[in-house]
């Protein structure tokens, strides 16, 4: 079975349009997430690669919350295409049906968790873009896609302390304020 990953390589585009937009000297600006600047977030999404790439070959997983600058301690864009290319290049059709765990959820084939992945990089790019002053509108398809994901795997992360509690969305609010907020973020 072929898997598509559009909206995964989708996704990879936003966020890497974003990490070329921050100003040379944004790096350090604080972001959404707590105790973390625009670069541990550009650098937690670029381990996320090494960690997908990981997973395609049978390798042991980095850990990527933990000190997550160093997958970006030079260059970050340099940094995150490097990482994107080694990744992409590690998803050949057998890895794409590897099977691998997924969240107390039992075990998925590696092309159908990336299709999940897209809450990932999508929901970090939100949070590298207000960080760093940029447009923060994300692509409505992918934010239908990755709500549906958060749903699933929300609960999960939150007992492991990876996930904020979910925050009241505005009445009437868009499908991207109320993913946000579900994640704990404020629009």
């Amino acid at each position: 079975m072929a898997h598509n990953l559009s909206g995964y390589h989708r996704a990879l585009d936003l966020f890497e349009g974003l990490v070329a937009g921050v100003p040379r000297d944004g790096w350090d600006a604080p972001s959404p997430c707590s105790g973390w600047t625009a670069r541990d977030v550009a650098g937690h999404v670029t381990g996320g690669q090494f960690l997908v790439r990981a997973l395609a070959s049978g390798q042991p997983e980095p850990d990527v919350s933990t000190d997550p600058a160093r997958f970006v301690a030079g260059d970050v864009l340099m940094s995150w295409r490097t990482a994107r290319k080694e990744c992409a290049a590690a998803l050949t059709p057998d890895a794409l049906r590897r099977p691998i765990p997924f969240d107390g959820l039992g075990e998925l084939p590696l092309g159908d968790f990336l299709e999940a992945y897209i809450l990932e990089p999508l929901t970090h790019a939100w949070d590298l873009a207000r960080a760093t002053g940029q447009p923060a509108r994300l692509d409505p398809d992918l934010v239908h896609h990755a709500f549906a994901t958060a749903q699933v795997v929300a609960a999960s992360l939150r007992t492991e302390g990876r996930l904020a509690p979910p925050l009241p969305a505005p009445r009437g609010a868009d499908e991207q304020t109320r993913m946000l907020a579900f994640l704990g973020r404020t629009a």
